[in-house]
């Protein structure tokens, strides 16, 4: 693999074990309403995607549209939730601390989530003055604005940058970008990535020797 400047990470699913209780909370907030949802099945279809997608899509099935404070709702829960039970991705600390090159955080959600699931999982000190997220610029996945702006940030163009995605969306907004990707696959339930990105891997702990 190519001499890199700069490393790129998505947040959920590549710094954080997130998606499977934020998205436990939207099924468990969508059934109260009457969405019928099922969690391992909604894991599965809503990885990746924006809220306000995933809020449209609840929309469609109970035929109403939703509450006004549903979004405020969800964060409340999901902060409640992930200070109780978030984790960092098995071996990512390892990473960050011999990590050699500069890197940043490039989020679909929004900064206080980012920061709260940093801190509370031990990775904000890595990430201060550089996280950037889609709810700044109101650009989201799988379009490329969020990697363009954090390598512009960070000083560098798209084709000395990796970025490290776990979501298709992730990985074909930083292809859109001309930046190289590669897809980290623990959660990969659809084996969606290992035909649109240019390397995949499923242990973090190797991710070292990828770069």
């Amino acid at each position: 693999m190519k001499k890199y400047k700069c490393i790129i990470f998505d947040c959920d699913g590549v710094l954080i074990d997130s998606e499977t209780i934020a998205i436990g909370v939207l099924v468990d907030m969508a059934n109260a309403l009457g969405a019928d949802m099922d969690k391992h099945d909604s894991l599965i279809s809503l990885k990746g995607k924006s809220l306000n997608l995933c809020m449209d899509l609840i929309s469609q099935k109970i035929q109403r549209p939703l509450p006004e404070s549903f979004e405020q709702d969800y964060r409340a829960n999901t902060f409640k939730a992930f200070k109780k039970d978030i984790q960092p991705i098995t071996g990512i600390k390892e990473v960050l601390e011999n990590l050699e090159l500069p890197f940043c955080v490039a989020s679909s959600g929004p900064e206080n989530k980012i920061r709260l699931n940093l801190e509370v999982t031990g990775l904000l000190p890595y990430f201060e003055g550089k996280i950037f997220s889609c709810y700044t610029i109101q650009k989201w996945k799988p379009e490329p604005d969020v990697y363009l702006w954090a390598a512009k940030t960070m000083g560098f163009q798209p084709e000395d940058c990796l970025v490290i995605e776990d979501s298709l969306s992730g990985v074909l907004g930083a292809k859109r970008g001309g930046f190289d990707v590669l897809g980290y696959t623990e959660h990969d339930y659809k084996n969606e990535l290992k035909s649109e990105a240019h390397g995949t891997f499923s242990d973090m702990s190797t991710l070292l020797e990828l770069i």
